[in-house]
């Protein structure tokens, strides 16, 4: 049977057409290589080497055997090229989802570093709330999921990505606009833009129980599943909004974001992925963010 090794020894001796160069070349001694060429050609029936005292040349089979050897072991290279890759989480796709406001934060330079370092990874990314990324990866439809909140998932890990606090989001022609802080006691019969409750049940419950802290429960004029369209409807003077302080980098003309004076609830933005995938892409990107943000 020919195996890998033959292969070596044959191209040396055919690229040399000198068998004691090509002994040298392998660091082996000549006796053993001319065995193994013989035992080649008995192999394959055909002789490969002409062989005379003065010179060594390739018969025609030879020649084409060359050339089908140069390619057998090229294609070898890609394989192994292309497995360690593989393993090394360097090629294949990996789904992301996440909310909107990680756009305004952290997933910007998450992609830049992940596409610089992985560039045959294919990315695809999914805008989703919460709830949508947490069904994602438990149906495998994401990989990655950048949800609001320290959700408690059987079967997902979760690490923070970014601590944040809370700010109002007010019209700029609010009564309240002029205050550098604002308390929420004076917000009791204001007019509410809230988050959806199925939508990202922890943070909901964070803003109705900072509310309820401050004596009242907030009236809802509106529902809103994106953070933008929340700040939208702000600057539409439909209502007022507590919202992550990461939005003040989402620039809308006819909304102002003021600080509460009450201390309040840390918020934020967490990675989750599943606690048992052993995707090599995974964990290539868990990797890097964990290099780049120290969580």
């Amino acid at each position: 049977m020919v195996e890998l090794r033959h292969l070596h020894y044959f191209i040396a001796v055919a690229e040399e057409l000198h068998f004691s160069r090509a002994a040298e070349r392998l660091c082996i001694s000549q006796p053993p290589l001319s065995q193994q060429i013989r035992s080649l050609e008995d192999e394959l029936g055909v002789k490969l080497f002409e062989r005379t005292k003065r010179q060594v040349q390739l018969t025609e089979a030879g020649k084409v055997f060359l050339e089908r050897s140069y390619l057998v072991l090229g294609q070898l290279e890609q394989a192994i090229a292309l497995t360690q890759q593989i393993g090394r989480g360097e090629v294949g796709r990996l789904a992301i989802g996440f909310v909107d406001s990680a756009m305004y934060t952290v997933l910007p330079e998450m992609l830049r570093v992940f596409r610089e370092q992985f560039p045959a990874v294919e990315l695809q990314l999914y805008e989703l709330t919460t709830a949508q990324q947490i069904q994602a990866l438990h149906h495998k439809q994401v990989d990655i999921g950048i949800v609001r909140s320290a959700v408690s998932e059987p079967g997902l890990s979760v690490e923070c990505l970014l601590p944040e606090s809370l700010v109002l989001a007010l019209p700029e022609t609010h009564r309240l606009s002029a205050h550098p802080q604002v308390s929420l006691s004076t917000l009791a019969s204001e007019s509410f833009i809230l988050f959806p409750a199925k939508m990202g049940p922890v943070f909901y419950e964070q803003i109705i129980h900072l509310c309820q802290q401050a004596g009242f429960r907030p009236k809802v004029a509106q529902e809103a599943v994106q953070m933008h369209t929340i700040i939208g409807l702000v600057a539409a003077g439909l209502g007022i909004a507590i919202v992550p302080a990461s939005l003040q980098n989402f620039h809308r003309s006819g909304v102002i974001y003021r600080p509460l004076q009450e201390q309040n609830p840390k918020t934020g933005l967490y990675l989750a992925w599943r606690q048992h995938d052993t995707s090599p892409v995974i964990k290539a990107f868990l990797g890097l963010v964990q290099r780049t943000t120290q969580w």
